[in-house]
């Protein structure tokens, strides 16, 4: 296998790990609905949880598939400028989609043939190095979840529609941060999980041989 065939696959693989942890949060529908509890959001939008669990869905409906094309929540309105917003992350969470269904095949191809070739090994000091970067990413959501926050939307949104209005958006009240935050956590864990496998599978071939 040839130097560029490595890094092509090995590219592959992590935009398919990358892509694949931010699906699984996306549509970690459990997570919301235990934080619907958690955060006693029933109680701040004086809805019942069923309902509120209607409208997310609704809304993720909206998101996560191309032939959606309207935004329609039975209980929440929506403003013009909370349209832009959702459009435009309608259109990220499409591109993660996209780029995870053109990475799959790729990916699998590549383990295939190190595991063929008896070259796992070669999978441990790439997994070591992405490993940091979650790490480093989690304590600056420790630090300063806010802050970081406001980074992310600046960096990916190029206007400024993500500030709702909780009276002319009011979806927003049944959106709190810390359910935001949950999921950072968790699309970390996620990767770090799929490194750990990676990893693993690394040292038992280093084992065998």
């Amino acid at each position: 296998m040839t130097r560029l065939a490595r890094w092509g696959g090995l590219t592959a693989l992590f935009l398919a790990l990358i892509t694949l942890s931010i699906f699984l949060t996306i549509n970690a529908v459990w997570l919301y609905r235990l934080d619907i509890h958690w955060l006693a959001i029933s109680q701040t939008v004086q809805m019942s949880a069923h309902k509120i669990m209607h409208n997310y869905l609704q809304m993720l409906a909206y998101l996560e598939l191309p032939w959606v094309t309207d935004l329609k929540m039975s209980d929440f309105p929506t403003s013009f400028t909370g349209m832009i917003h959702f459009h435009d992350v309608k259109n990220l969470f499409l591109l993660n989609n996209v780029v995870l269904v053109l990475s799959v095949g790729p990916a699998g191809w590549y383990l295939h043939q190190i595991k063929q070739r008896a070259e796992q090994w070669r999978l441990l000091r790439p997994v070591q190095i992405a490993a940091i970067v979650p790490l480093v990413l989690g304590a600056m959501l420790a630090v300063n979840f806010n802050g970081f926050f406001i980074a992310f939307h600046e960096v990916l949104f190029r206007n400024n529609d993500w500030l709702f209005d909780p009276d002319l958006d009011p979806i927003i009240n049944a959106l709190p941060d810390t359910f935001f935050l949950h999921c950072f956590v968790l699309a970390f864990v996620l990767f770090e999980a799929g490194l750990g496998w990676l990893y693993w599978r690394g040292r038992v071939a280093i084992k065998r041989a």
